[in-house]
This record gives C-alpha cells, structure tokens and sequence, in this order.
C-alpha cells in the first residue's frame, strides 16, 4: 500500500509502505474511512522535532475493522470503529483512574495517513459506533479521535463549571474545540484569542461570545481574570499567557503539545492556579462524545474546512504550515 512517510522538514512523500498485518493476538487492523494531518504533527514538520529516520505519519482515524487478532473480545470484522492517538489496555490501574493516555501497557499510533492501520490493544482502544455512519457524518466522528477528545479535556482539567468565565488560548483545531467544550459545560462567558477572521467565526459558531487579538483576558474581567484557561497551543508565551489570564484559585487546562516551555517558578507560586493537562486520554470520552456526535448534538467536523485524497497528503501539510487551512482531512 502507500502511505505518507515524513522524511525531513517539509519534506512528506506518499509512497508505497508495507500493508499493516495481525501482530499481536490483541491487534486490529481497519481500512482507514478517513485520517486528518493534526498540528502536532507541524512540529516535525517544520524540523521543530527533529526525526531520525524516515516515518509514516498520522494518528487521528475512523473507519471498518477488517481482521482482529486471536485474543480480541468486544471488537468484531465489520465494524465502524474510532480509536485514540494511544492504544490503551483499558484494564490498568491508570486506565481505570481515567488516564489511558498513560496506560502501563500503551503504544503510540502513528501511520494513520494510509488506507490500513494496525490498532495494538484493540479492545481497550477501539470504540464502536451504533452502526456504519452515513458520510455526512464521517467528519464528526473522526474529529473524536483526538481533537475533540483534546479540546474536552482541556475544558475538563481546566475544571469549566456552569457559569464561568473560560479564556481559550489557540485558535487551532482543538482550541476551536475547546470552545465547543467549555459550551457544552454551559460556560457563561467564552473568550477566545485570535487573529484570523475564518477562525473567529467558527469560534463564534461553537459558543465563543468574546473575541481578542491579544491577551486582554484581565481588562475582560475587572482585572481579576478567567476562572478556567485553556491551553490549546504549547509554546511558552501561550503559557505565560494562560498563567497570566487565570484568577487566583483559577485552573488552567493544557493540551498544547509543549515545545520550549519553561515556567517561571516564583511567578508560578504567587499566582495561585491549578493547573493539569497533558495528552488527552480521548478514550475516557469516546463513549460520550460518540453518543453526541451520532445524534448530532454536536458537530467538531466543521473544523475541517480542507478535504484532499490521501495521495495529495503533502498539500495537506503545507495548507496547514501556512495557516491556508484549519485541519485538512484525508481520504483514501
């Protein structure tokens, strides 16, 4: 088959790969409906994170189970499936404590941008939908598979309560979703920092009600600040940002991916915030956020506003790298 490998900064190629096979007894392997290019993956990309060798790309995915292994229980060949961007047991104790990002038995993802995927651990990974979705609401379910489930845990760890005041740091795909989060926990004021007229009225459509170019959070707020911050981008100055617009006794979620992040101690202990993130464990969420998007109370498909067939994966890229495209969505 052929699939996108990243050979070096700016450099993605769609080549032929050899067909994902049955491994591990607790294995899956799915054709691939849909796949996406996440702004985590600019980061190698753009020669931020440098890789050492050639490597297939892509860990957000939906689509048919073709085959599991011997030991596979609850997934079966057949059906629609969303998985997060960490194959998880499931089963350890950090599993069951709600973190599957940080399972005791975990495995990255990765070569999603492909026709055929191997999922490891298929039965604590991989979450069936009702029934074959139609493909008006493909993107929808894909965007579960980590941006949706991301921007809810930002909304979650940063502890959005009915009523609050919630700040959102990014204007990408998950900040976007974040936003959609912190209104499905009845938020009573969302702002949102950005600079881009397309971003900011999809913003607005998923419940923004406040819209900066620049960290004006405290003049927002009578100087005291928001009660929840959502971290959505992992540079140093959006978390400085995010520390700065937090009330005291305020939390701060942070899902950015972070690259040159260093806090400064001292400010951090006078400011007085909660903070927690990391990487989302979308599995914990998949069960509800499934049950919206399948009933369309929820549509986190409308942030991809770039469709291309897989084979044209690189435009993907480069749409994104230039900031011409939210989130690109790829099919095979």
């Amino acid at each position: 088959m052929r699939g996108a490998v990243l050979y070096g900064p700016k450099d993605v190629r769609f080549e032929e790969r050899p067909a994902p096979r049955i491994a591990q007894p607790t294995d899956a392997v799915i054709r691939i409906t849909a796949a996406c290019v996440c702004g985590s993956d600019l980061w190698p990309y753009r020669g931020i994170s440098p890789i050492e060798r050639p490597t297939p790309m892509g860990h957000e995915y939906c689509g048919i189970v073709e085959e599991v292994g011997s030991a596979v229980k609850s997934i079966r060949p057949g059906q629609f499936v969303i998985g997060s961007f960490f194959a998880s047991d499931n089963t350890c104790p950090i599993c069951r404590a709600g973190y599957q990002t940080s399972c005791q038995h975990r495995e990255a993802i990765a070569g999603a941008q492909a026709p055929v995927l191997r999922v490891p651990l298929a039965d604590g990974t991989l979450v069936p939908t009702p029934d074959i979705p139609p493909d008006d609401l493909i993107p929808s379910l894909l965007a579960l598979s980590d941006v949706m489930g991301t921007g809810w845990f930002a909304a979650d760890a940063a502890n959005v309560k009915p009523g609050a005041t919630v700040a959102v740091v990014g204007d990408g795909a998950v900040g976007l979703l974040a936003v959609l989060s912190a209104k499905l926990k009845d938020a009573g004021r969302i702002i949102v920092m950005s600079r881009h007229e397309v971003r900011q009225k999809l913003a607005r459509a998923f419940g923004a009600t406040d819209i900066v170019a620049v960290a004006r959070i405290k003049d927002l707020t009578d100087g005291i600040g928001a009660d929840s911050v959502l971290e959505c981008v992992g540079t140093s100055e959006s978390m400085t940002q995010a520390i700065r617009a937090t009330r005291p006794g305020g939390s701060i979620g942070y899902v950015g991916v972070p690259h040159g992040v260093a806090l400064d101690g001292q400010r951090l202990f006078f400011a007085h915030v909660h903070l927690h993130g990391g990487p989302a464990p979308v599995r914990r969420f998949l069960p509800q956020l499934i049950d919206l998007a399948w009933n369309r109370k929820i549509d986190p498909g409308k942030v991809f506003d770039l469709t291309l067939p897989l084979a044209e994966v690189a435009e993907g890229y480069r749409a994104m790298d230039t900031r011409r495209a939210i989130k690109a969505l790829l099919r095979p």
